[in-house]
């Protein structure tokens, strides 16, 4: 497979990922890796990221990490846990890593971090 036609797929064919900002950098078997720069419009009441800007990266890196086996599909369930938040101006980068690859279900953890 040529991982780096479908980075580049995976970006021109995401319109949701495109509106936040999210571009996925690497694409490998199993593994997959998205950045976003985190803006104004991207703050929660509090004056943190809001929880949907991880979750939609992590999203996007799954989805890319899943599609390195040749072919699509969808989210089934997530869980996740926030440690630190990040502000305006920092990036945010996730790294989806295959766990289990099933003939039916996948399971994929993110790691999503700034640039510190």
């Amino acid at each position: 497979m040529d991982f780096r036609k479908l980075t580049e797929y995976r970006n021109t064919h995401n319109p949701y990922a495109a509106r936040l900002g999210i571009v996925v950098e690497e694409i490998r078997l199993g593994y997959a890796r998205a950045v976003k720069s985190i803006g104004p419009d991207d703050m929660n009441p509090v004056g943190v990221a809001h929880g949907g800007c991880y979750l939609s990266i992590a999203d996007v890196a799954c989805g890319g990490a899943m599609a390195s086996h040749g072919f699509a599909a969808v989210t089934t369930g997530t869980e996740y846990h926030f440690f630190r938040s990040a502000g305006v101006g920092d990036t945010i980068t996730a790294e989806a890593q295959e766990i289990k690859y099933g003939r039916s279900l996948c399971v994929y953890e993110v790691r999503i971090t700034d640039q510190k």
